[in-house]
């Protein structure tokens, strides 16, 4: 990466931020793209030490905006499009804001990257595309089944992105990470909102326990990310990113109460749990893809992953509001 100019789009959020310093550390010269605010907020950028900050350009404006997004790829080698509407509560609400965002943005990113000549775009998509697994562990070719206005959108962003590879030769990577956590992450997230109500009482107020999640921590993510765009071999593909062993909402619980030593009681709220039909009862990997195409694999255990996210949620206490229900 050292001296390749970067752009990553999304910067602002949890997964965007953490790829932005290490594209830093590993030597790229990165362009955040941060959706515009009038408070010049840029999100989970404002977490990073200042002297790795002051080493991005971080520019605003928003996905749907063809204008915006043509100025911020302008000039980039690599682009990491990681900027979406991807709150699933919020996507029953306003699904049209998911579909304008999610799906017009990617063929506005898709569109500059021709325009710019990119010689690599690596796309987000979301394990929630395949929705509950109808086989495990899930492979690449597993049927895609949305089962949210959020998923849906994906399905039609990562759709876009092949088309325009297969339609426009676009050099794109559509990279799937199962569900990341770690420390930034805000508490629309599991493993969050777990965390930050275990710290204040010992009930939690969640959905439903039953649901299966592969959680990856966030470094792992993010190098697979940067494994994704340093190998000509992910060009035109679509592979996952996650640790292959899946874990209930319940057994989090465990697992959170275990390292805090204390015994935790859930007391399910019903504004939590999704529609019936729209709950996704399993998600689970197989990772082996992307080892075979650019040697990823996740490292970072849950236990250890967890025990650096309550660290910093502890440290953080004045982000979260356990009482409150994030959508």
């Amino acid at each position: 990466m050292t001296g390749r100019n970067a752009l990553v789009t999304g910067a602002g959020g949890f997964v965007g931020g953490h790829l932005a310093a290490r594209l830093v550390a590993d030597g790229a010269r990165v362009r955040a793209f941060v959706r515009y605010n009038s408070r010049g907020d840029r999100g989970a950028l404002e977490w990073l030490d200042p002297d790795v900050l002051s080493e991005i350009e971080v520019v605003m404006g928003d996905l749907r905006d063809s204008e915006s997004v043509a100025r911020a790829v302008r000039g980039s080698e690599l682009a990491f499009h990681l900027g979406a509407q991807v709150a699933i509560p919020y996507s029953y609400l306003n699904a049209r804001d998911f579909f304008e965002t999610n799906v017009l943005g990617a063929l506005n990113v898709a569109e500059a990257a021709l325009t710019h000549a990119v010689a690599h775009v690596v796309h987000t998509s979301s394990s929630e595309v395949y929705g509950t697994a109808q086989s495990v562990p899930i492979r690449e070719d597993h049927p895609l089944g949305a089962q949210s206005p959020y998923a849906a959108s994906k399905v039609g962003a990562d759709k876009l992105m092949e088309t325009f590879h297969r339609a426009h030769g676009l050099p794109v990577t559509v990279l799937r990470p199962f569900n990341t956590f770690g420390p930034h992450q805000s508490a629309r997230a599991i493993v969050p909102t777990i965390i930050s109500q275990a710290l204040a009482s010992d009930t939690l107020h969640l959905g439903a326990l039953t649901p299966r999640r592969d959680l990856t921590y966030v470094s792992d993510t993010v190098a697979g990310f940067v494994a994704a765009a340093g190998s000509e071999r992910t060009v035109g593909r679509t592979f996952q990113l996650g640790s292959g062993v899946d874990v209930s909402v319940g057994e989090i619980v465990e697992l959170v109460g275990g390292l805090l030593g204390r015994s935790l009681h859930v007391v399910v709220d019903e504004r939590r749990l999704r529609p019936p039909a729209s709950e996704v009862d399993r998600l689970v990997s197989d990772p082996a893809l992307a080892l075979e195409l650019c040697g990823w694999r996740a490292r970072v255990g849950l236990e250890e992953g967890l025990g650096r996210t309550i660290d910093w949620v502890r440290s953080h206490p004045h982000v979260y509001r356990p009482a409150e229900y994030a959508v």
